[in-house]
């Protein structure tokens, strides 16, 4: 039975159009159609997302009920960290690398990490304190930190290259010379909000000093090392977080057997509750819980005996004494599970909304307008006028 479903039809479409003409006089046009397609889509949902905020009544902390709530406030809370590349004390923060790569015939900035951490923290707007969850919050905050830097420079002795930046592109195995552009953002004490959420009850979330991590995506390394590795090393290796090995065994006749190991270090999305390690740092407290100290070893492994172990990430403080806020609060504002609608902003509600307006109208008018313009010069190129 033949499968007739849009995406299929769309694929074969464009497969056989770009067979017919190699493709070359085709490709921006469909990129165009596309598009268009997308900003129209994109337009509605910001329109709709105006429209509910508009629906949903602001509410004040004390008489806010539970389910969809609009809450405007200053952050506050009893614990901060320090922001991962400026150190700034903080409620959260997101750190988000880019690298200029070549794709295809075009140079562009493609994002090899996008990590974010946090604690808990509450919104007070005089009338009391609700405890807010970060966790899955579509964020609008002020970006506290955009730098690039040239690829020739970031692993010298430069005093120009923060050292936390150079540990934020180790910890991702950024070693070539390309460009890169590391961008923060951080909600901070004092800092007013603008959230859109939804208040439950408190799902069992305690406030501690202990931030929660979160990335996007997946980061590797892989290093191959020559020679066998004992299985104890590899199950030293496999026992730390993030790690992962897989075994390669290549046999020659004359030459005798290679044996490869290829260590893979990957960072899921899940969340973590301790402070990480370098990727070159798992290794090397992995081969030291093996109790490898053979120095051809540590060479095999681009690694320097005895290692230099360290943490990228500095322990949390407190910003206050917990005095006058509730740590087991009976409600919290986050991500609902029937709506997930989860909006924080450092705009006002105003503000918000006037910028939904412009956006959506602009994406629902020049979506149509693109994808029209597009599909006219596509027929023309094929000569369908």
């Amino acid at each position: 039975m033949l499968d007739a479903s849009p995406s299929r039809i769309w694929a074969r479409t464009v497969t056989s159009l770009f067979l017919a003409t190699n493709g070359k006089e085709l490709f921006w046009p469909i990129v165009g159609v596309g598009a268009g397609l997308y900003l129209f889509y994109r337009g509605f949902r910001l329109l709709q997302r105006k429209r509910l905020i508009l629906n949903t009544p602001t509410s004040k902390i004390r008489s806010a009920s539970l389910g969809l709530v609009e809450i405007s406030g200053l952050a506050t809370g009893p614990y901060t960290m320090p922001a991962p590349i400026t150190a700034i004390p903080c409620y959260y923060a997101r750190t988000v690398g880019w690298q200029w790569k070549q794709q295809g015939k075009n140079r562009q900035w493609v994002k090899f990490a996008d990590e974010s951490r946090h604690v808990p923290f509450y919104l007070d707007d005089n009338t009391g304190r609700m405890l807010i969850d970060p966790q899955g919050a579509e964020m609008e905050i002020h970006c506290d930190f955009k730098e690039e830097y040239n690829g020739s420079s970031l692993f010298s002795t430069s005093k120009d290259i923060p050292q936390t930046v150079s540990g934020f592109l180790a910890r991702h195995a950024i070693t070539d010379d390309r460009k890169v552009k590391i961008e923060e953002y951080c909600i901070k004490p004092k800092n007013a909000l603008f959230v859109l959420g939804t208040l439950t009850e408190n799902p069992g979330l305690n406030v501690s000093a202990s931030p929660t991590y979160s990335s996007a995506g997946q980061h590797t390394l892989t290093l191959k090392l020559q020679g066998a590795i004992s299985p104890e090393v590899a199950a030293a290796m496999e026992s730390m977080p993030g790690v992962s090995v897989s075994k390669t065994l290549n046999l020659g006749f004359a030459d005798g057997t290679i044996q490869k190991q290829v260590i893979r270090l990957s960072s899921s999305s899940t969340s973590e509750n301790s402070g990480d390690l370098t990727q070159q740092g798992k290794i090397a407290a992995a081969m030291m819980k093996a109790g490898i100290t053979n120095p051809a070893a540590w060479e095999a492994a681009g690694l320097e005996y005895p290692p230099r172990v360290s943490t990228v990430e500095a322990q949390p403080t407190a910003a206050a004494p917990a005095q006058g806020f509730d740590l087991t609060p009976n409600a919290v504002l986050m991500k609902g599970t029937k709506d997930p609608t989860f909006f924080i902003s450092w705009r006002s509600q105003r503000e918000v909304v006037k910028s939904l307006g412009w956006k959506s109208v602009l994406m629902i008018w020049c979506g149509p307008l693109l994808a029209i313009g597009s599909l006219y010069i596509l027929a023309a190129q094929l000569g369908w006028l």
